[in-house]
């Protein structure tokens, strides 16, 4: 009975989504691969841009955050493969939650959907934190008269209150897409401009000795009378050492998150076979170049010991004495903003809540969120709310970092979903009585079988076994980063870490030598992840360490999180959800 009970429960978290009954959404305006390319491009190298790069550089990384671009990017990358095979498999307008949900079941997609909402409402967080910093730079007359009229909590937080008030705004302004995407795509446009000025700047007007700093620079700044550097770190290109390299692209990885807007657009799409692939590669190649191109020219024309932690992308043209340029950059970052929180936020958000609550994961009166205006304003009501409440107690690089945690977890599941369906057997008709009539149990596993099937294509049994072999990597794969990253004994020759590393590599490369044994799915797609089953674990891989790299509060508030997302899941998702 216990056994039975245990078995049904199981059978209730990996209930897969049938593809007939996703959700369907569309603006009614199709979109060129050029229209995606600059939706995947604007929303990308969103706000982030102005100020993260100043917070990473001053305490994490210094002139070596250019290298955490490049390993942020390339992580991010490997995920946008994976996500843009789905977009071809799975052409249904959906994101990782769909994704995961069709393939590896309803608690994982449960899992990712809710760090997605999670990290939609930091983005709340951030775009108020970005939008006040040049609003308090502009607005700098109006607080001076308004301080002696006010209480001066009020006055101290006039940008807050504004950017409150816009988001309420933007909620009237919600069906104005059609003429908002062309202001878009010329905000886009202008912002490339902008920071490809800011590219040449830094060229013109660095020094490379920036990125070769001693300790006597900082003596003869004035920072330091010591022996030791201390938090200032080491010196050279690399002053915080490669921990700070890690460290720091794992805070940058927040800026390259942007891109899976682009598999929201499947249904507006001429051709989304191509075009969503496409999109999605070439738009991250330009924001690799576009970030590499920025933390060079800042570090270069700033000794990153002089860039305060809060400070903006625009202030270093006040370093070099170009006033102008720096007005002009804050009214860029006063428009980016604008443009990107009205589509890039709420549209998303309402959106992955809409699908999640007509799933019955969520409660049914959020299913309403695309059609009540009154449910969509209070859902925004409430974002915003805990956004404020975010400003007032946590830090902005927690609240990256934690964004950060659950995207990296998305984009893992992601990949391991391109790694568990290339391997399964198509689906025709019922799937229910597809594993019945060939099932694994009428299938013999043997040693010999699983580097020699017999079938040259899927079958119940290799489905199965690549499937559990994947469990198993991703495991293994968790703990060789934990070893990694935290064996301090690692790095001094201590036999006992290096030990249990070979020993992971042993099995890790026996298992993955069992995947690419079975047989993989003939079904021909415009686009398929190369090198399988290489790329996915490598993605899962690179994306596992980077969240090892992330402190015990960070984990300790996601835990919460994640606990609150479990108690509503299980007291009331797994019973109401309408693939049951």
């Amino acid at each position: 009975m216990l056994r039975q009970a245990l078995r049904r429960f199981g059978q209730k978290l990996v209930r897969r989504h049938p593809l007939k009954k996703v959700f369907a959404y569309s603006t009614g305006i199709k979109l060129s691969t050029l229209d995606l390319v600059a939706l995947g491009v604007g929303r990308t190298v969103g706000v982030g841009v102005y100020f993260l790069a100043n917070e990473v550089a001053s305490n994490q990384a210094g002139p070596a955050i250019v290298i955490c671009f490049l390993v942020a990017g390339l992580t991010s990358l490997l995920a946008g493969l994976c996500y843009a095979e789905f977009s071809v498999r799975v052409p249904h307008h959906g994101s990782a939650y769909l994704y995961t949900y069709v393939t590896v079941g309803e608690l994982w997609a449960f899992i990712t959907g809710w760090n997605l909402i999670l990290s939609f409402v930091v983005d709340v967080f951030v775009v108020v934190q970005a939008w006040t910093l040049p609003f308090d730079i502009l607005s700098g007359t109006l607080h001076e008269s308004i301080s002696e009229q006010v209480p001066q909590f009020f006055a101290d937080n006039v940008g807050y209150f504004f950017v409150l008030f816009f988001f309420f705004f933007m909620e009237f302004q919600y069906w104005w897409w059609h003429d908002f995407f062309r202001i878009f795509k010329v905000v886009t446009l202008v912002k490339l401009l902008v920071l490809g000025f800011v590219i040449i700047s830094g060229f013109i007007k660095g020094n490379l000795h920036n990125w070769k700093l001693t300790e006597e620079d900082y003596v003869q700044a004035g920072l330091n009378g010591t022996s030791s550097l201390g938090p200032l770190g080491s010196g050279g290109f690399m002053p915080f050492g490669f921990q700070g390299i890690l460290r720091g692209s794992a805070t940058c990885f927040y800026t390259f998150i942007g891109f899976s807007i682009l598999v929201t657009r499947v249904k507006e799409s001429h051709n989304p076979q191509s075009s969503i692939p496409m999109g999605i590669v070439v738009s991250l190649l330009i924001c690799i170049l576009v970030y590499f191109g920025v933390s060079a020219a800042l570090t270069l024309m700033v000794p990153y010991y002089l860039l305060r932690p809060g400070s903006t992308l625009p202030e270093i043209f006040l370093h070099i004495g170009w006033a102008p340029a720096y007005y002009v950059l804050v009214i860029v970052i006063f428009c980016n903003v604008f443009v990107y929180a009205y589509r890039s936020f709420t549209f998303p958000i309402h959106q992955l809540i809409y699908m999640m609550a007509e799933d019955g994961l969520l409660f049914p009166v959020l299913a309403r969120i695309h059609t009540g205006t009154y449910v969509r304003i209070v859902s925004t009501v409430i974002f915003v709310t805990i956004a404020a409440i975010m400003v007032f107690f946590f830090g902005l690089t927690d609240l990256l970092d934690l964004r950060s945690v659950g995207t990296l977890i998305s984009y893992s599941l992601v990949a391991f979903c391109v790694l568990i369906i290339r391997y399964q057997p198509e689906r025709t008709g019922n799937e229910a009585q597809v594993q019945e009539e060939n099932g694994p149990e009428a299938e013999k596993l043997t040693l010999q079988g699983l580097f020699f099937p017999g079938s040259p294509t899927p079958t119940p049994l290799s489905g199965q076994v690549v499937y559990v072999c994947s469990s198993l990597l991703a495991l293994l794969l968790t703990l060789l980063c934990l070893v990694l990253a935290h064996w301090p004994g690692l790095l001094s020759g201590d036999p006992g870490p290096i030990t249990v590393v070979v020993l992971l590599l042993v099995l890790i490369t026996g298992l993955t030598g069992v995947i690419w044994r079975q047989p993989q799915s003939s079904t021909p797609l415009p686009f398929k992840v190369p090198a399988l089953p290489l790329l996915p674990l490598l993605s899962i891989f690179v994306n596992v360490y980077l969240m090892m790299q992330m402190t015990a509060g960070i984990w300790l508030r996601f835990g919460v999180w994640m606990l609150i997302g479990f108690a509503i899941y299980f007291s009331y998702g797994i019973q109401q959800s309408l693939v049951a």
